[in-house]
């Protein structure tokens, strides 16, 4: 946690408040939102959380205090200080500090920026600080170039050379500072804060090529893709128009699906039961898919869920290899390697593969062992692969 809010509806305070932590857990969105209705606060677009009071580890942060804001706006602030080391966050407070901000557009505006600006909490020590100076300046040097420069010089020449602007947290030197204008109040700079196995751009297919759009890091809750549509002024799933941007699935996924086609809905389902995948998982399910060839996000989806409906040995490729393991290390037989001259394992291999109706491919040998039909296995129960889209209006 980097900081937690006190929040309150400043129209009826007599509702109460709601402390919630920042930033707020992934588990804990959507529990987060429903503590926030009864107060009828929480709005996607609008700002109608007012702070009573800011604690945690950013003292500056009480300058958003007695204001009202954004749930999410605060969330996403809480996600970019969350990476700051010691010195950003002295850089950060310093200048917020410095230029007396009190709304939280500004506060994420300024993380893209605050590390152009020079801080000095110890003016004891030259050296460390022109080195410091030094390198916030942006100097590329090799490490034979910095054990040779006189950083006490650097100093001097900042400390001479420019007024420094005393706040609570250090004295702030701006270095020809401009404010970041990345952030429009509405969408929010692409920042990948947690692991994830896809990120997709959000956009509307009838707004203007320039319009900001939106970012998504699968999989998340359908309470956050919604309120993210709403950030954009998406308000039909058939007004969203997709972009494949990064993806940590395993190739065999990105290579089957149609990105331009899917529905997000499908996307963040296959992504979210591909997550509890371990790695081995994982590559079992490219060996299933190029076994299957499935053509939709809900049908690999399906596929994760019945992985244990498949037989898989890793980089097995001929009969050869798949019938010395089916011997020798599946554990189905008692193995006596003095017989091994006597086993055509060419032969007993390509015999359980024309049994079990297996497939070797560029991930081993792979056999379905269920008894629906692979199509009836990939579609699924139809009550929850209808891909329905809901109409936000």
């Amino acid at each position: 946690m980097q900081f937690q809010a006190v929040l309150s509806n400043q129209h009826h305070p007599e509702s109460g408040v709601v402390t919630v932590p920042f930033p707020i857990p992934r588990a804990e969105y959507d529990n987060t939102i429903a503590l926030l209705g009864p107060l009828e606060i929480g709005d996607a677009v609008r700002r109608d959380c007012h702070i009573d009071e800011v604690s945690g580890g950013f003292p500056v942060l009480k300058q958003l205090e007695r204001i009202n804001v954004n749930l999410d706006e605060l969330d996403y602030l809480a996600k970019r200080l969350d990476s700051f080391d010691d010195y950003e966050k002295t850089e950060f407070q310093g200048m917020a500090s410095r230029l007396d901000l009190h709304g939280v557009d500004e506060f994420i505006n300024l993380t893209f920026c605050c590390q152009e600006v020079t801080v000095v909490t110890d003016f004891n020590n030259l050296e460390s600080l022109g080195r410091r100076h030094y390198l916030t300046l942006g100097g590329g040097a090799s490490m034979e170039e910095m054990q040779g420069r006189d950083f006490r010089s650097v100093a001097l020449e900042l400390l001479d050379g420019e007024v420094g602007r005393v706040t609570p947290y250090g004295v702030v030197y701006d270095n020809g500072f401009e404010m970041s204008q990345l952030y429009d109040g509405h969408s929010f700079p692409q920042y990948r804060y947690e692991d994830c196995l896809m990120e997709v751009e959000m956009s509307s297919r009838y707004a203007p090529p320039d319009s900001p759009a939106a970012y998504l890091y699968l999989p998340v809750s359908q309470t956050q893709i919604e309120r993210t549509m709403l950030r954009v002024g998406i308000n039909n799933y058939g007004d969203l128009c997709l972009r494949f941007l990064e993806s940590e699935l395993p190739e065999e996924v990105d290579a089957a699906l149609d990105f331009e086609n899917e529905n997000l809905t499908d996307l963040n389902e296959m992504c979210r039961t591909i997550q509890p995948l371990n790695q081995a998982e994982r590559e079992k399910l490219g060996a299933v898919i190029l076994f299957t060839k499935p053509e939709q996000a809900g049908q690999i989806a399906n596929l994760a869920k019945e992985l244990e409906q498949f037989d898989y040995v890793p980089k097995v490729r001929t009969p050869e290899e798949y019938g010395k393991y089916m011997i020798m290390d599946s554990g189905h037989y008692e193995y006596d390697e003095n017989l091994v001259g006597y086993i055509d394992f060419a032969k007993y291999g390509k015999e359980h593969v024309e049994n079990e109706q297996g497939q070797f491919n560029d991930r081993g040998y792979v056999a379905y062992q269920g008894t629906l039909r692979l199509d009836e296995l990939m579609q699924g129960d139809p009550a929850e692969n209808m891909g329905q889209q809901m109409n936000m209006e």
